[in-house]
């Protein structure tokens, strides 16, 4: 089998830094796709990137298509000669030439034939376009006069088969061999003779490191040289660092500095704008305070990089001094004196304003601290303020900021320090993985904050949908059982959620709020779990009881996901299911029935009562403690007696008194287990 390796590239204007990895990747998937769909092998696939091109390298091609066996089928073999023959044309053959076979009860004249493939250069352009169609691109634009629309402008094409072109046009652009160097460095045409040449010539003489794992450890590795020289630490934020490797094609980093005086501004205020607007790398000392200095990378090797400093310091300087101005005009007024502002602010057009918001939020966020042996006036008082500094200039400038401005404004205004820091910490977690809470006032003002929230678009019916959940309910549900879970602390969620609801005037759906609120939290449990490992099983076991305490859902969990790694596991799940269904169809009611041992004639269900008897007296206590992991390995211990059961006695007796004593046995087994979770659905 013949291959070669195949090299598309597409020139274009400066793409967009924060997508240019999911173009690549998804440009290189979908020539993929396409490749495996013509039925070409091939060894591997890779994309390169820079700003100002995407690119994907294919090794050892296959360079035609397998030939492939087809089969037509024609008339019957009772049916006339001219339709006979009229078909053999349609085949190109004569009528010799068809077979016949047997289809169903029929006899069917059928052509058997051998269509060769289709050489790879004449697959490719379409590959290639179907993929660049199928780019995640939100807006397409258009340039010029032309009717072609992508991404941003393109201006040249590569398309290599080994060292031929592969001849094509896409998106209005003639496919040849000639790639282009770095902007200033390099203006010029570079000739790709073949596609193992692409990745050297653009780097020599190219200036353009097209490989972006190569370019971005580069980068890394710059950025640590530049701190070294001052003995500082580099802080290298991973998505920052994957924006700036999209920024440039030949990079090199530069050290500049700023003023100190800035410093007493809070460092998250500057590194935020270092950041956000000019894609800074900060340096801090070794205790993690912020050091006057950060780290651009440029995109060119200058011959005078001090000018390159100056001009980035010129930048900053201003964007600098105005989070300092920003501070300096926030700490003339106190915090509390934004809560009349907060009137003027809609939180939701059904829910009113954030200072009704907050209102509610005070109430639900002391009885919460109440529960958790908090401090009530300090919930109440941070709830009071949770949302002032959405009226500050610097989170107006900077609104990632929110929360932690409150913090350092709330500290300078003379709070006590837990409500100071409740203000930052009612924000936590922001995203998955990151950090809780850690003081009680915190916590309380996270969960009042998110069940309020929750619980009134509910209220409204205006819960998240398929597609659209723009007030993250998802997340924020997720955030308050990380919390309660991760912090220990059992509370109860239909005791929260009536507390919410209790705050708001009548609602077009508060009449099943609670339940409904409820259900979609504890739904969120499922995704939890499937990230964790835990076999969603296991999830449906806990859920079918429908535990409304967060801490007390992820203790059964754990622990039935435990016991179903036991050898009994398979054979109590099935003997649960065997009683539910018996059960059902009796239609007993599993809490009426009492065991009468007079009864009890056979040795098998003697033994399997004197073990369910023992059991409940020392697995009951351990419910009432939530030690489920103990109970069910407990529990365990049923599975010979309960085989034996099963294997030895016949449940549905003739005689009445006996059948009803055998499914009251039957009832207590079963309630045992679901003590921890209905494990008949693992």
């Amino acid at each position: 089998m013949s291959t070669q390796d195949f090299l598309v590239e597409l020139g274009t204007e400066e793409l967009p830094p924060t997508s240019l990895n999911t173009l690549a990747s998804a440009f290189q998937a979908g020539i993929e796709q396409g490749l495996q769909q013509a039925g070409l092998s091939y060894q591997s696939a890779r994309f390169y990137a820079s700003p100002r091109r995407l690119a994907v390298y294919v090794e050892q091609l296959q360079l035609s298509q397998p030939d492939r066996e087809f089969e037509k089928r024609g008339p019957a073999t009772q049916a006339p000669a001219q339709a006979v023959e009229g078909f053999a044309r349609s085949c190109g053959v004569s009528v010799d030439a068809l077979q016949t076979s047997e289809v169903g009860k029929g006899q069917y004249y059928v052509y058997r034939g051998i269509e060769p493939g289709k050489p790879a250069s004449e697959l490719l352009p379409e590959i290639v376009n179907e993929s660049l169609n199928q780019l995640p691109i939100p807006k397409r634009m258009r340039w010029g006069s032309r009717r072609t629309e992508f991404v941003r402008p393109v201006h040249w094409l590569i398309m290599l088969l080994g060292e031929a072109v592969v001849p094509c046009t896409l998106l209005g652009l003639t496919a040849n061999r000639k790639t282009r160097g770095h902007r200033f460095h390099y203006p010029h045409d570079i000739e790709i003779l073949s596609p193992q040449d692409y990745v050297t010539k653009l780097e020599n003489p190219g200036h353009v490191l097209v490989d972006v794992s190569k370019r971005r450890e580069a980068i890394r590795q710059q950025v640590m040289a530049e701190a070294q020289k001052l003995n500082a630490q580099v802080v290298i934020d991973e998505d920052l660092l994957d924006e700036v490797t999209a920024l440039n094609e030949w990079p090199v980093a530069l050290t500049g500095r700023f003023e100190e005086r800035f410093l007493a501004v809070p460092s998250e205020a500057l590194i935020s704008s270092m950041k956000a607007n000019q894609k800074y790398f900060h340096l801090v000392d070794g205790n993690g305070k912020l050091l006057p200095y950060f780290i651009t990378v440029s995109n060119i090797a200058s011959t005078d990089p001090a000018q390159i400093i100056s001009g980035n310091e010129k930048v900053i300087r201003p964007r600098l001094a105005d989070a300092a101005f920003f501070f300096e005009q926030d700490r003339q007024a106190p915090l509390a004196a934004r809560i009349e502002k907060l009137k003027s602010i809609v939180f939701q057009h059904d829910l009113g304003t954030l200072h009704q918001k907050t209102e509610r939020v005070q109430k639900l966020a002391a009885s919460i601290a109440r529960l958790i042996d908090g401090n009530p006036g300090y919930a109440e008082r941070a709830a009071e303020l949770s949302k002032c500094d959405l009226m500050t200039n610097m989170v107006f400038e900077f609104t990632e900021l929110q929360g932690l401005m409150g913090y350092h404004y709330a500290l300078h205004d003379g709070e006590p320090e837990e409500v100071a820091l409740a203000l930052n910490e009612q924000y936590m977690p922001r995203f998955a993985g990151d950090q809780l809470p850690v003081t009680k006032t915190g916590m309380a003002l996270a969960l009042a904050d998110r069940i309020d929230t929750i619980t009134g678009l509910f209220a409204i019916n205006q819960p998240p949908t398929g597609s659209k959940d723009p007030f993250a309910l998802r997340r924020q549900s997720l955030g308050v059982l990380r919390i309660l879970i991760e912090h220990q602390l059992d509370l109860d969620l239909e005791q929260l959620v009536s507390l919410a609801a209790s705050h708001y005037p009548e609602l077009p759906g508060s009449t099943d709020v609670v339940k409904r609120v409820i259900d979609f939290m504890l739904e969120r449990f499922r995704a939890w779990y499937d990230e964790q490992g835990v076999n969603v099983s296991v999830y449906l076991a806990v859920h079918a009881l429908r535990p409304t305490r967060p801490l007390d859902f992820d203790k059964r969990v754990k622990a039935v996901s435990q016991f179903s790694t036991l050898a009994e596991a398979s054979d109590l799940a099935a003997a649960n299911k065997r009683v539910a269904n018996i059960l059902a169809k009796q239609s007993y009611n599993q809490s009426a029935g009492v065991v009468d041992k007079a009864l009890l004639s056979e040795a098998a269900e003697q033994e399997l009562a004197t073990a369910v008897e023992l059991l409940s007296h020392q697995a009951k206590p351990l419910f009432a403690q939530g030690k489920y992991t103990e109970a069910m390995m407990l529990l365990a211990s049923l599975n010979p007696q309960v085989n034996r059961f099963f294997d030895e006695v016949m449940v549905m007796a003739d005689d009445e008194a006996v059948r009803h004593n055998r499914l009251s046995l039957l009832a207590h087994l079963r309630e045992l287990f679901l003590g921890t979770a209905d494990i008949s659905l693992l």
